[in-house]
């Protein structure tokens, strides 16, 4: 019989274990995993401090009761304290009893997840200064909401963005720092990112764009010094990113500058019978053609279910990612797939870029509202390569449009054509997704 070890259960664990007993459901799996729960959506961590979440254990779409009726040996708060990839040797650590065992495997499967970035800032260590990433962190935000009169969020990428929206919807006072000079600065460009600045404004929120974080003191509340200001509050929460968690099996494998692990098309790593997905694992950028790192649930559910399909027999192979990605804050959604100007320029790709602003249904209908849409392309190829889109209507799959576009590596001139529908209720004559393709085709000529 094969023995599997999964090593940390979140989204590409769980879905890795799942897809492997589907397939094999004889084999002998045995899931590691750190912490009580697994499949914790902490996407809606903001969501539920802002009240916005009915039921907090619905944040959690599986459980290890679930593994273990598929067929999984689930041994939670354990953590792997050794791996030998090559031997398929591990080393464990029981968190609860302190006991430590030995086992080999046939196939180790890596989900180990990412880890919140700590930077050694002075006095990061503040008990003031909190996290959020996981269920723990969760509750503690959301146990702590009621008593928070004021809050600094530091980082303005999704998490942090969210958070700050959250908070400033409840009544709280509200200061988003962050070293770029503008909130969602690596999302959007900046002809949409000072859209979402004016509504923080407009909530009350002090912006503290272009400052660097250099310490944090104070005891009842938390001063945060940036290299230009200094804020104080009663919690500051860090939102500054992830790092792939892989320091387990660094010189193991072949992996990115910042950790994480490089698979081939099947989801194995350079290490045979090993291997890896979701955030501690690279995923491969279709705008670019090149390994990225993009930690995001979407992609470590794919890759999870891919290593399931492939982990026999290579199968199926990974499509890749277009990192798509949408929000809401203060009621205007902002949605976008591929490269963004900025994005592009830090990846040394050259693109062409156009943008427009038209409403998204006709003047004659009761209301309408303007969308603003930005598009990327390859000068040379034509190819689409982003988009991204903002408006008080919800135009987030506008985001799946275009991503379908970089996958299949659409043209403008095709984008301009492709079928759309037109109805009064939902858009112009000439969808939006067209009307911006065709100003591109017009402004290349």
């Amino acid at each position: 019989m094969m023995k599997v070890a999964v090593i940390g259960c979140t989204h590409a664990g769980t879905f890795a274990t799942q897809a492997t007993l589907a397939e094999h459901p004889d084999w002998d799996i045995t899931v590691y995993e750190t912490h009580d729960n697994l499949s914790f959506l902490s996407c809606g961590i903001a969501l539920w401090v802002g009240g916005h979440v009915a039921d907090p254990q619905k944040m959690f779409y599986s459980n290890p009761e679930m593994l273990a009726q598929a067929g999984a040996h689930m041994k939670m708060q354990h953590t792997v304290l050794e791996a030998d990839l090559d031997q398929k040797i591990l080393r464990v650590k029981n968190l609860v009893t302190e006991e430590e065992t030995t086992e080999k495997f046939d196939k180790i499967i890596v989900t180990t997840g990412s880890s919140p970035v700590i930077p050694p800032i002075e006095g990061i260590d503040n008990p003031n200064v909190k996290l959020c990433k996981n269920w723990a962190h969760a509750n503690e935000l959301k146990k702590s909401a009621p008593d928070v009169k004021s809050v600094i969020v530091i980082g303005s990428g999704y998490i942090g963005a969210e958070l700050a929206e959250a908070y400033a919807t409840t009544d709280k006072q509200v200061t988003l720092i962050d070293a770029l000079p503008h909130a969602l600065g690596k999302n959007f460009d900046p002809n949409i990112s000072e859209i979402v600045e004016q509504d923080y404004r407009d909530h009350g929120v002090t912006l503290a764009l272009s400052e660097k974080v250099v310490s944090f003191s104070g005891t009842d509340q938390v001063t945060v010094k940036t290299d230009k200001n200094e804020y104080t509050a009663d919690i500051a929460i860090l939102c500054v990113g992830f790092r792939p968690n892989t320091g387990l099996f660094k010189g193991q494998v072949d992996m990115l500058g910042n950790g994480a692990i490089l698979t081939d098309e099947y989801m194995q790593t350079s290490v045979k019978d090993v291997y890896a997905a979701g955030d501690s694992a690279a995923v491969h950028y279709n705008p670019t053609q090149k390994a990225d790192y993009i930690p995001l649930a979407t992609n470590a559910v794919r890759q999870g279910l891919l290593i399931g399909r492939n982990i026999e027999t290579p199968t199926e192979k990974y499509m890749g990612t277009q990192a798509t990605s949408a929000v809401e804050l203060f009621g205007r959604t902002y949605s976008g797939s591929g490269l963004t100007v900025e994005g592009a320029k830090v990846r040394g790709i050259e693109v062409a870029t156009t943008t427009l602003e038209q409403d998204y249904r006709p003047d004659f209908m009761p209301s309408t509202t303007p969308v603003l849409m930005n598009l990327m392309w390859d000068p040379k190829t034509r190819q689409v390569l982003g988009g991204s889109f903002t408006s008080m209507y919800d135009i987030a799959q506008a985001a799946n449009v275009i991503s379908m576009a970089i996958q299949t590596k659409m043209t403008i001139d095709q984008l301009a054509m492709v079928d759309m529908f037109f109805q009064p209720n939902y858009d112009q004559p000439v969808n939006y997704v067209n009307a911006i393709a065709m100003q591109a085709v017009a402004e290349s000529k």
